[in-house]
């Protein structure tokens, strides 16, 4: 399923709505506004928090955390490279790793050696905007919690790393 993903651009905290490509909202993450490191909300259009996602402060690397209700279900950290990006993705959901360029616009997220989900960003937009295909038999929100994730290392001016 193709997702279009837009930042709000006035928004006291990170918040994002989460489209099908037909334009009807799916998802939105919202933020916690003053919190210290990047804490935010995947929910369904009914208001169900699916998956929280923390920022681990005073960290070298930027790490995270995706929890669903209380139970830690992935860490993903960023490893020390000079050019391309490269994480560690330790998840309940499967061996996960990230293939993309060296500047973060495209990229695939691989799961146990197979591409399910390919991510392009708008290169000039006035906020960060993405477009997401995920394989259909992939858990949809667990795989966008993993695109928000990407995009707060990649892309946020205002993440605590």
């Amino acid at each position: 399923m193709r997702y279009l993903i837009k930042e709000r651009i006035f928004s006291f905290s990170d918040s994002f709505t989460i489209n099908d490509e037909n334009g009807r909202p799916f998802y939105e993450i919202v933020g916690k506004i003053l919190s210290i490191g990047n804490k935010l909300n995947l929910y369904d259009m009914e208001g169900r928090n699916l998956f929280y996602i923390e920022q681990k402060i005073f960290r070298f690397l930027p790490e995270y955390n995706i929890y669903e209700g209380e139970n830690l279900v992935a860490k993903v950290q960023k490893e020390f490279t000079f050019f391309k990006p490269k994480f560690t993705i330790d998840s309940f959901y499967g061996n996960f790793t990230i293939d993309g360029d060296i500047l973060a616009y495209n990229f695939n997220i691989i799961k146990d050696g197979r591409p399910i989900a390919w991510i392009s960003k708008k290169f000039l937009s006035f906020s960060d905007t993405y477009s997401v295909d995920i394989s259909d038999e992939e858990n949809q929100p667990f795989i966008l919690a993993l695109v928000i994730v990407l995009d707060q290392v990649f892309h946020d001016n205002r993440n605590n790393n």
